[in-house]
């Protein structure tokens, strides 16, 4: 259990550092306080510049999350099996 677990977030580490090498900005919606937040008044409703907000991840960063991801992953390759 405890090996895929690992393997699991590293996995997942790596695949973030993967999407970020494709990427150069993240902008994030924000909701105004009076309206309901469901998936289709999201995709309807139209977003104001203020309301916006972005993430500019650094060149490097993707790189290390990849590395640390594959040196997770590999960690739990090399656990011990558990049992008889």
């Amino acid at each position: 259990m405890l090996k895929g677990c690992f393997f699991a977030t590293g996995l997942f580490v790596t695949l973030w550092g993967v999407s970020l090498l494709f990427i150069d900005q993240l902008v994030l919606n924000a909701t105004e306080e009076g309206e309901p937040e469901n998936a289709i008044s999201a995709m309807v409703s139209t977003v104001t510049p203020e309301n916006q907000k972005y993430v500019d991840p650094p060149d490097w960063a993707a790189f290390s999350l990849m590395s640390v991801g594959a040196v997770t992953m590999l960690y739990a390759v090399a656990l011990p099996k558990k049992g008889g």
